[in-house]
């Protein structure tokens, strides 16, 4: 019975825990979910909660209609190079500030559950814890971050392939993750500069993240002896042992 309970923890099969929220960490029905979200105690991925603000999706306001000057309008031209430079600056700061990061996904969907989450996996899961407890008394654009350890640890288990397919009937109102793709210079600036040993570029001194009552000040990142490299998110590791942190 323990065998068979393990095999199906976070699957449509299990009655007890919400698949959803194992597979992309959020869940549409929030606290009131029927079934249990088993919030990690530690994981190599950090959820920032609507932390991107998408100009393209801000369309109304109560101030009055759309406007219908087509000047007043992003173009998507311009909201690439809008959403590569909030991507670079989180990225940066936050590698700089507490360590190498493995990979950084932003949700495009419109529901309210993932509606501009920003998921940072890092190599190391006190990476992350450390950035979750020093991320939670900041702000950015005007606005506090909300930051939670995330179990989702595999994106490929929580991406909508028909999205990827250009196929998705459910539009942004899918419940998986709709990832906005951020350009190839700067994926080739941020992952590939990994590959020839150099080091993390600059930028991150200067991040757009700011304590509360403060102006662009940052207090220094701990350096913490242990690490653990593998996330151990709840089910996963009742299966398999984790990797060795060495490739």
């Amino acid at each position: 019975m323990a065998e068979y309970l393990a095999s199906i923890f976070g699957t449509e099969k299990d009655k007890v825990n919400c698949s959803f929220y194992f597979k992309i960490g959020a869940c549409r029905h929030g606290d009131k979910c029927s079934r249990l979200h088993n919030k990690p105690t530690f994981s190599q991925t950090i959820l920032l909660q609507n932390m991107y603000q998408n100009p393209q999706n801000q369309a109304t306001v109560a101030e009055g209609p759309v406007p219908t000057n087509k000047s007043s309008i992003m173009s998507d031209v311009e909201a690439q190079e809008h959403y590569d430079t909030f991507f670079e600056d989180v990225f940066l700061e936050l590698e700089e500030k507490y360590g190498e990061i493995e990979e950084m996904n932003v949700c495009d969907n419109l529901g309210d559950h993932l509606v501009g989450n920003v998921y940072v996996k890092f190599r190391f899961e006190e990476d992350a814890e450390k950035a979750v407890n020093d991320v939670n008394n900041r702000w950015y654009n005007g606005q506090p971050i909300y930051a939670e350890l995330s179990p989702v640890t595999d994106f490929r288990e929580s991406c909508c392939r028909q999205y990827e397919m250009g196929e998705c009937t459910r539009g942004g109102f899918c419940n998986f993750m709709h990832l906005k793709p951020i350009s190839r210079e700067l994926r080739r600036r941020l992952y590939g500069r990994r590959r020839g040993g150099a080091g993390v570029g600059g930028g991150a001194s200067s991040g757009p993240m700011v304590r509360r009552g403060r102006s662009r000040s940052f207090s220094p990142a701990a350096t913490s002896p242990r690490r653990r490299s593998k996330s151990r998110s709840p089910g996963r590791h009742r299966r398999r042992r984790s990797r060795s942190r060495s490739r």
